[in-house]
């Protein structure tokens, strides 16, 4: 079952439409993310039935996508702290000049920059998870500031967990790649950070 929104002369509705349905064509897309399969659908001539109210779709769909945000904030913080957690383990394993590149001042701070902006993600991430399970009237502010700050703070944290494992996080054998580039597809999808921070300032009315 797929629920597809469509423009009807009463507005913006949604509607179900049967996964097998006559009509319905599905195409594999390549992205760069290997760990996020996507397709394309199409739609001719398919037949649905209306969900809801005819013209009352997009108030759902507002809702929806600010419960997706707050969803993907959460899985961007996990995928964060593995970049974390990856960088400090090599920085402590990793020994050049007689001595462990973690012992560095300048691994130090990439580790103490990225733990900043790991612990803040969380706690846009905890506190919007809470508004969407209340949906109370915060949600739609606080899932943009989840949004956009998650996905500053993973795409962050996976750029440095390849700089401090040097060449070896370069290679397609070590798993880096993948955290940076389902860092960078997560951030386009459901809205960028600059989509969500200005999206925000008109939620708060500046």
């Amino acid at each position: 079952m797929i629920i597809v929104a469509a423009r009807t002369a009463a507005g913006v509705s949604l509607f179900s439409v049967a996964g097998d349905a006559a009509g319905l064509t599905r195409t594999s897309l390549s992205t760069m993310d290997q760990t996020r399969k996507q397709a394309k659908l199409e739609f001719a001539g398919v037949e649905g039935m209306l969900v809801g109210t005819d013209g009352a779709g997009w108030d759902v769909i507002s809702t929806v996508l600010d419960l997706a945000a707050v969803g993907l904030a959460a899985e961007q913080v996990g995928g964060a702290q593995m970049c974390l957690d990856m960088a400090v383990q090599y920085a402590k394993d990793r020994v050049q000049f007689g001595r462990p590149i973690g012992s560095f001042q300048a691994i130090k701070h990439k580790c103490a920059d990225m733990l900043l902006e790991v612990e803040s993600a969380k706690s846009a991430a905890y506190y919007a998870g809470w508004c969407a399970s209340e949906l109370n009237d915060e949600l739609p502010a606080v899932a943009s500031l989840a949004k956009a700050y998650c996905s500053d703070a993973y795409f962050h944290a996976a750029s440095e967990n390849i700089q401090i494992h040097g060449g070896i996080g370069f290679t397609w054998e070590h798993p880096a790649h993948l955290y940076f580039k389902r860092a960078k597809s997560s951030e386009l999808l459901f809205g960028d950070p600059t989509y969500h921070r200005e999206l925000l300032a008109q939620r708060i009315g500046i």
